[in-house]
């Protein structure tokens, strides 16, 4: 089982204490990237051999979550080689290194087992186990916003995840009554046979509680308080890699209302939760001062984005949007970390000249922010445009005016900001030498999200064809 492997190596980085094992405990972050990588695409090849049935089993969506993951993760590993070297101020946290990347292969095991369990109990305990995995990585600074902004993540995911598990005993009982597990298959085939109203609550606990993990407003609170003062390379995997997983999360159950019939009841609530997610992100982003704050409201945009289209039924292109944000968020904040690095501030009306300063870091930023903003040919804009006309084609024209009006606003907004931020003169006392490492993997990114936003290759719009069947509608 593949997260057998980041688990393993995450107990061994806890002794390496002493600063002399610092480069070992960068190998072993490197090295437990670079096999999860490994492991996720043997299963390309070769089916689920190392599934633990029935409990550890990829499915066709879960190799969707699992292969984005593992391929952001390995990106922001070796991001984090520069990152943290050059970041002086942040280095004097060096001697809890070991914390560091031990959490971050914790939080890599974590969330595998989130994307490689079709049983409903052992999914809960691992998006649990995802908060306790990540919440050391927003304190890393040990100030006071980031002890804030942990405690914030904390308390208010904790109650999240506790309501999620009521509706997990609300489809236990059910299940029970039966006489059936929490197995998402046997869940899926006896759907018709569960109390529908027990079914109803579930799925309503469910998503308010999965919903607070995922970010959907109003349940994002602690989202831009974690985004904002987390290390950029854990901003990245947080908005990347573990809104997925309470995604996933709603998925799952979002499966057994389908196969039960209560698509519609599912459908509405999902689309409900998404447009006040679109519009609280359109209101907040136009005030935002802070650009790591913006790129947090622009996650909860793009959570609700996905909620849409899974309600209203256009799963291939809410995954393949799921896709593009992951990959074009993990470009955008790896890149703001550039600009921290270089400016060592967070405050948009203290930046400019960023094209004069790090030519490659302004360009990479240029692209990752229209390529969230929805610009055309980058790979979100795509999405949107099939969300969009499956709407249009499924007669929710008044409901695609709401969503063509929000993603408007933030366009203009976020354009504001970009163009600000790269143009105007060089700032005096300001270098943008950056090492080799902190633009390559952001580099990759955004070759990727351009390439696939104009030409999707056939391989992987199978994968998230598959995935998007099997969900069922």
């Amino acid at each position: 089982m593949i997260a057998i492997v980041p688990f393993i190596l995450a107990i061994i980085t806890l002794f390496m204490k002493p600063d002399s094992m610092r480069s070992a405990r960068r190998v072993a972050l490197i090295t437990g990237a670079i096999l999860h990588n490994l492991g996720s695409l043997s299963l390309l090849f070769h089916g689920d051999f190392l599934s633990w049935k029935p409990y550890l089993h990829v499915d066709d969506i879960g190799l969707v979550f699992l292969l984005l993951m593992s391929f952001i993760f390995t990106m922001v590993s070796f991001y984090s080689l520069g990152y943290f070297p050059i970041n002086r101020t942040l280095d004097k946290q060096e001697a809890g290194g070991h914390i560091y990347v031990a959490c971050m292969l914790f939080f890599l095991s974590a969330m595998t087992l989130a994307v490689s369990t079709l049983h409903l109990g052992v999914l809960w305990i691992a998006i649990e186990g995802t908060t306790l995995a990540s919440a050391p990585l927003i304190y890393y600074r040990q100030n006071k916003r980031s002890l804030e902004a942990a405690w914030k993540y904390l308390l208010i995911c904790s109650v999240g995840i506790a309501l999620a598990l009521l509706g997990v005993f609300f489809i236990a009982a059910g299940a029970q009554e039966i006489g059936i597990d929490l197995f998402l298959p046997q869940l899926i085939e006896h759907a018709k046979e569960l109390n529908p109203a027990i079914l109803r609550l579930g799925f309503i606990f469910i998503l308010v509680g999965f919903g607070t993990k995922m970010g959907l407003a109003p349940l994002h609170n602690w989202l831009p308080d974690a985004h904002s003062e987390a290390p950029s390379p854990i901003s990245a995997l947080l908005s990347a890699t573990l809104l997925n997983c309470a995604l996933l999360g709603i998925i799952r159950f979002y499966q057994i209302c389908l196969s039960a019939g209560l698509d519609n009841f599912a459908g509405r609530l999902l689309i409900v939760f998404g447009m006040m997610s679109l519009l609280v992100a359109a209101i907040f982003i136009t005030f935002q001062k802070d650009y790591k704050r913006l790129l947090a409201y622009s996650s909860i945009e793009h959570m609700g984005i996905i909620a849409i289209a899974i309600g209203i039924g256009a799963t291939f292109a809410g995954l393949l949007h799921v896709v593009g944000h992951s990959l074009a968020k993990t470009l955008l904040f790896l890149t703001a970390g550039n600009i921290l690095t270089i400016y060592k501030t967070k405050n948009i009306s203290d930046i400019s000249g960023l094209l004069k300063t790090s030519f490659s870091t302004g360009v990479l930023f240029i692209a990752g922010g229209f390529a969230i903003a929805g610009l055309p040919p980058f790979l979100p804009f795509l999405s949107e445009y099939l969300i969009l006309a499956a709407g249009i084609n499924r007669g929710h024209l008044v409901l695609m005016v709401f969503y063509l009006l929000f993603l408007s606003i933030i366009f203009v907004w976020i354009s504001k900001i970009i163009i600000k931020i790269v143009q105007g003169s060089k700032r005096e006392n300001v270098t943008g030498i950056l090492p080799k490492m902190m633009i390559i993997p952001s580099t990759i990114l955004a070759i990727i999200v351009l390439m696939m936003g104009l030409y999707l290759p056939r391989s992987i719009a199978c994968l998230i064809e598959a995935a998007a069947a099997s969900i069922g509608k």
